[in-house]
């Protein structure tokens, strides 16, 4: 019989602008055996990290820890600025979470040594955080269903938007040029979109459905940071790019998206081009949650990257 894989869980305290705050993580695995840590990030921004726990798999098929944390703002960590709208200004940027995921690493003691695997706005820290920080103990890096640049991501989106129904396009136009994107006609719509280009399994995973839950509870991460919705973004990441930063990534890359997926290929190319050391999959039955919509193959293509 094999032994249980141990799970650890804690609170680290984080310090920025003078404020300290409280990261909680999650550790599947013993960090003192040996294998190369897989550290996760999750989307949203301002989404708990439960819908990454499938994640945790890769602890018993590797024989390494896998690491999950929830970001500021959101599950069990601190939530600076709730219910102060989009909270206080230069807040809500890269840096914050940059800053967080140093503290997390040095906490832990992996710095020196660890891989980064980052899901949608989780893919979006990690190339940025990868490119711009340059970490030298990091040696694999994998960026599921992201961009490095948000222009990217609202003109892959905006193709994908002439795919809906005309009257669906319509809805979501008007409501995005009238600012009332808070309106349930506009959310009626998103639905739609959301069922097409984010998650097409009904019901929804239950750990999927946790993670919704958490940014239902507190959306000031998501409205600072995105603001109207995901094909609409008002808030501070939209004229976020990391294109020119790019080349600094010494790291091996995995790239994955979707088809169907509203990281549309468009957000792929610049780091497939720059990116020295890259390989590009695609789930060709899957939109934007292929742990959970091909759970087996992504599973194996993930660990035979990790493996190399």
């Amino acid at each position: 019989m094999t032994a249980p894989i141990p799970e650890t869980t804690g609170k680290i305290p984080f310090t920025f602008q003078g404020e300290t705050y409280s990261t909680w993580y999650k550790v599947v695995g013993d960090l003192k055996a040996g294998g190369r840590p897989l550290v996760t990030l999750h989307g949203g921004p301002g989404f708990s990290h439960h819908y990454m726990l499938p994640h945790a798999q890769l602890a018993s098929e590797l024989n390494i820890p896998v690491v999950f944390y929830d970001q500021i703002g959101i599950g069990e960590s601190s939530h600076p600025e709730k219910g102060k709208g989009a909270g206080k200004e230069g807040f809500w940027t890269m840096e914050v979470f940059m800053d967080e995921l140093d503290n997390l690493l040095v906490h832990l003691g992996i710095a020196d040594d660890f891989d980064l695997l980052g899901h949608s706005w989780g893919a979006f820290l990690a190339v940025h955080y990868a490119s711009n920080r340059v970490p030298k103990g990091l040696k694999r890096l994998v960026l599921a269903e992201g961009t490095c640049s948000m222009e990217l991501w609202i003109k892959g989106t905006d193709a994908l938007k002439l795919k809906l129904p005309e009257d669906l396009q319509k809805v979501m136009r008007e409501h995005e040029e009238k600012g009332t994107t808070d309106s349930k006609e506009y959310h009626d719509a998103m639905e739609v979109w959301f069922a097409k280009h984010i998650c097409k399994m009904n019901p929804l995973p239950e750990l999927l459905a946790k993670s919704f839950g958490a940014m239902g509870e507190d959306s000031t991460v998501y409205g600072a940071m995105i603001g109207a919705s995901e094909v609409c973004c008002t808030g501070t990441l939209k004229t976020w790019s990391c294109i020119d930063q790019l080349h600094n990534i010494k790291a091996p890359t995995l790239l994955l998206n979707a088809p169907e997926s509203e990281a549309q290929d468009v957000n792929q190319w610049p780091m497939f081009h720059k990116i020295t050391k890259v390989k590009w999959v695609q789930f060709a039955k899957s939109t934007h949650l292929a742990q959970f919509e091909e759970p087996e193959r992504y599973l194996e293509v993930v660990a035979e990257f990790l493996k190399v």
